[in-house]
């Protein structure tokens, strides 16, 4: 891989006029990374990189290293005097992150500089519309444009009904239908322009890479079945930035069991509830048993599924409580908790009381 259009690999104006403040660096682009070796693209090739010492030392988060799809500047082009060093990441336009499965506090970012989130389910085993809510949240709030794209449609017997479940949910969301043995993928391309990139966010096994090689025109990622409990035997098992022949990036990743949020979006994600909260009788309305509840009435109406009502509070209680460090999250709640008696003054007095009935 010889001279490339960098302006294809995504790289924009601001990049460029930020990139300028660092002399006697270059701009690369990670594509991959292996333990503590990124493969970076340069305008003379992909090479092996590392980061500085002093980056090392600076960095306060785990979300700060270098991910795949990040502008970095590097101190060479080439590898032959070994392996480039890697001393700033430039400031990313999108990032889409989640928690680290069985952390509570560090975060894993997928991708950045993404300018468009391919969520991916197949229309069998996986289909799940909960779990879809949870990516739209997460690519909203991320920067880049949600799209679903459904695939598998040769192994479902009711496209039509699931489709319209889909399009119920993701409000304001192009969703594509696809399969492996059609070109339904063509509907894809038109998302893949110049400078544009593409990030595959889904589970394991619901055909993230298959499209990507039939994008590609060729064979290049991995492949393989999936059992018959539609999880893939082995697939995808590392983030990967892949340039196409005419245009545009796409970025695979791996199927993740777990998405947990960091940061999400739920105003467009649910934005069919937002609207309907505005047409309460009462502002505080917590839409369980008030009075002239625009809520509950969508419900009885049978035009919002109490699923979809209980999919926004359980990802409102998780975004609320993210991130809040110990003593701020037992505020939190403890301020739920007494809310309907005047907040933490009386949550105060009845832990006070609580403790001198211990006592006695």
């Amino acid at each position: 891989m010889n001279h490339i259009d960098m302006e294809k690999l995504g790289l924009t104006e601001q990049f460029i006029q930020e990139s300028k403040q660092y002399k006697d660096l270059f701009i690369g682009r990670v594509s991959s990374q292996t333990r503590n070796v990124y493969k970076v693209i340069t305008e003379n090739g992909e090479i092996l990189a590392e980061i500085s010492g002093k980056f090392h030392f600076n960095v306060k988060d785990l979300s700060e290293f270098p991910a795949v799809g990040d502008f970095v500047m590097i101190d060479r082009i080439d590898l032959s005097k070994g392996n480039g060093i890697i001393h700033h990441v430039l400031t990313r336009k999108s990032v889409f992150a989640r928690k680290v499965a069985g952390s509570k506090e560090d975060v894993q970012v997928v991708a950045t500089n993404i300018d468009t989130v391919f969520i991916c389910m197949s229309l069998n085993n996986d289909f799940n519309l909960r779990r879809v809510e949870r990516y739209l949240s997460i690519a909203w709030d991320s920067g880049a444009i949600p799209v679903v794209v459904l695939t598998k449609s040769d192994l479902c017997s009711d496209v039509e009904n699931k489709l319209n479940e889909v399009s119920s949910i993701a409000i304001g969301v192009e969703v594509h239908v696809t399969s492996a043995y059609d070109d339904g993928y063509q509907s894809l391309k038109r998302y893949l322009s110049k400078e544009q990139t593409v990030a595959f966010i889904g589970s394991s096994g619901v055909g993230k890479s298959t499209l990507i090689n039939r994008l590609l025109g060729q064979n290049v990622l991995d492949t393989s079945d999936v059992r018959s409990d539609d999880k893939g035997r082995h697939t995808t098992t590392r983030r990967e930035l892949i340039m196409l022949p005419d245009s545009g990036v796409v970025i695979d990743t791996p199927g993740m069991r777990e998405l947990g949020i960091i940061s999400a979006d739920l105003s467009k994600t649910f934005v069919d509830i937002e609207n309907l909260v505005d047409k309460c009788k009462f502002n505080d309305c917590t839409h369980r048993s008030e009075p002239e509840c625009a809520v509950q009435k969508a419900i009885q109406d049978g035009t919002l599924s109490i699923e979809r009502l209980e999919s926004d509070r359980k990802l409102e209680k998780e975004t609320k409580y993210e991130g809040l460090n110990s003593k701020l999250l037992e505020k939190e709640k403890l301020n739920n908790m007494f809310s309907e008696m005047g907040g933490m003054k009386n949550a105060r007095k009845f832990l006070n009381e609580q403790k001198r009935k211990k006592r006695r």
